[in-house]
């Protein structure tokens, strides 16, 4: 049996059905209702930012503007302020995305936290625009938790695309 290591695995293509599904689940952990529990992630922009960073030519800022748009209907916030906001991280992500693919899941979540900081400011912002109390210094532990949770979260996305463990010895790859 030969020692796989990470940087020698090759990975399948994304099946988009996956991307879209897994962005449907996100949806609906987003309109679970939390109240004002500190710490618990924006579920919408964490993966989000994983697609846009893994994918960017399949999820970009189209899907984040619609998301968003998805996110203030189910919520109730003021119309386009998670828009606003997902759009600028995928933006940035989009962005981030040749450079961070390079690094663990560490690194890159380290790369992520100012990106899904900067989306909770603008959301905070539009909150504030609109003539709503600042929600706390306690409300930006969600960006907190979320990087946190990027390892795992890499590990389940990416777990279908991972190339079967038996190889066929007609195949070169």
């Amino acid at each position: 049996m030969q020692p796989t290591n990470r940087s020698s695995r090759i990975l399948l293509p994304v099946k988009l059905w996956f991307v879209w599904l897994s962005l449907i689940v996100a949806l609906g952990l987003r309109y679970i209702p939390t109240g004002r529990l500190p710490g618990v992630p924006d579920w919408v922009a964490l993966v989000l930012a994983f697609w846009c960073i893994r994918e960017p030519l399949k999820v970009g800022m189209g899907t984040a503007f619609v998301l968003g748009l998805l996110v203030d209907i189910g919520l109730g916030a003021a119309m386009g302020q998670h828009a606003l906001a997902y759009v600028v991280l995928a933006h940035l992500a989009a962005g981030l995305s040749r450079r961070v693919l390079w690094f663990s899941p560490l690194e890159q979540a380290l790369h992520v936290l100012p990106v899904l900081l900067l989306a909770q400011l603008l959301m905070v912002l539009v909150r504030l625009l609109a003539g709503a109390e600042f929600p706390g210094w306690w409300y930006f532990a969600a960006s907190f938790s979320a990087a946190l949770l990027w390892w795992p979260l890499t590990f389940l996305l990416l777990l279908p695309q991972y190339q079967p463990v038996e190889r066929d010895e007609n195949r070169p790859i």
